[in-house]
């Protein structure tokens, strides 16, 4: 007798597909089509987690400071060697001194002497008029700090910070309570944020006002792309301008070359040719304490984004001052 034959067993395994889905695709229509059964009880509940989950969000969204920013508190071991006094802890208002080169001289008449100060190559030449200015930059600095008993003076810049300290000394006889300086080398943007950081570490508050003394053809560099970049507000910041006497248009096109425009572009100056300026200022690759000690602008310390003219968009304490 011969076997059955292998179609056979197909056309009946086919037949029994057709019946299985045709029904099951019935019986889910009619499970689409029948109407849900929620109880007034899964309802609430339902309602609940989502008037939760909302609030939480907009809590998120419209909260004025992060955790981070108001509950870190540096280690004790930091903490046991700080001993803030009234005087300091009442300062409110920073005025910077950025530097420009280094003095070497330990007498009053040396002050003005080209050969007492270590210049750049580009510092170089036309008499002493570029002396002068460093020079007026700090005994304006120091007579702003004098009338208003709430300043605390930066030197900012590492490497110029003994010799301008002392030149101020000696200008002007004043004590060195008030007189401070910046431990970290860089460009004029971060020597910027750093001196903010740095009142903050001397004070244990930030500045209620910001004044900056230097070149009046850097005014634009620090009025607009510096102050952009903090976002700290106009009516609490001002920029004294004092030039040299003579008349340096080369320094001004230098200005514009160098710093006004590579920062328009650059805001954090954390890219290519700043970042290169950066770079080059820091050969003993020294590191700064101010996430420790500054922790609320550790965000802003840290912002590079890969857009470069983009604005910082976490929150500052000078958010409050607007």
């Amino acid at each position: 007798m011969l076997p059955s034959p292998v179609s056979s067993s197909r056309r009946g395994t086919s037949q029994h597909l057709r019946t299985f889905s045709s029904s099951d695709l019935r019986r889910a229509l009619n499970l689409l089509r029948s109407r849900s059964r929620f109880t007034n009880l899964s309802i609430i509940i339902l309602a609940g987690c989502f008037c939760v989950s909302f609030l939480y969000n907009l809590a998120f969204i419209f909260s004025s400071f992060p955790p981070s920013l108001v509950t870190y508190t540096p280690p004790q071991s930091i903490l046991s060697t700080i001993a803030r006094n009234a005087t300091l802890e009442n300062l409110s208002h920073l005025v910077i001194v950025p530097g420009h080169a280094i003095w070497t001289g330990t007498q009053p008449e040396q002050v003005l002497d080209a050969d007492r100060w270590t210049l750049e190559e580009y510092q170089r030449g036309g008499g002493s008029y570029r002396i002068s200015a460093f020079v007026e930059h700090i005994r304006r600095g120091v007579e702003i700090t004098l009338k208003d008993d709430s300043s605390l003076l930066i030197f900012s810049g590492q490497v110029f910070n003994p010799g301008y300290k002392f030149v101020s000394l000696i200008l002007l006889s004043s004590g060195q309570t008030r007189l401070q300086s910046t431990t970290t080398e860089a460009e004029s943007y971060m020597r910027l944020a750093i001196s903010l950081a740095r009142f903050h570490e001397i004070t244990g508050r930030y500045p209620l006002q910001v004044t900056i003394v230097g070149y009046e053809m850097k005014r634009r560099r620090f009025e607009e792309p510096h102050r952009t970049a903090l976002r700290f507000p106009a009516h609490h910041f001002e920029y004294i301008g004092i030039e040299p006497s003579a008349n340096e248009e080369s320094a001004r096109i230098g200005e514009v070359k160098n710093g006004y425009a590579p920062y328009q572009l650059d805001l954090y100056g954390c890219h290519d040719f700043l970042l290169a300026k950066r770079r080059a200022r820091n050969p003993f690759l020294r590191f700064h304490s101010y996430h420790a000690s500054a922790p609320e602008l550790r965000g802003l310390l840290e912002w590079c984004p890969d857009d470069a003219g983009m604005v910082y968009n976490g929150p500052l304490p000078w958010d409050v001052y607007e």
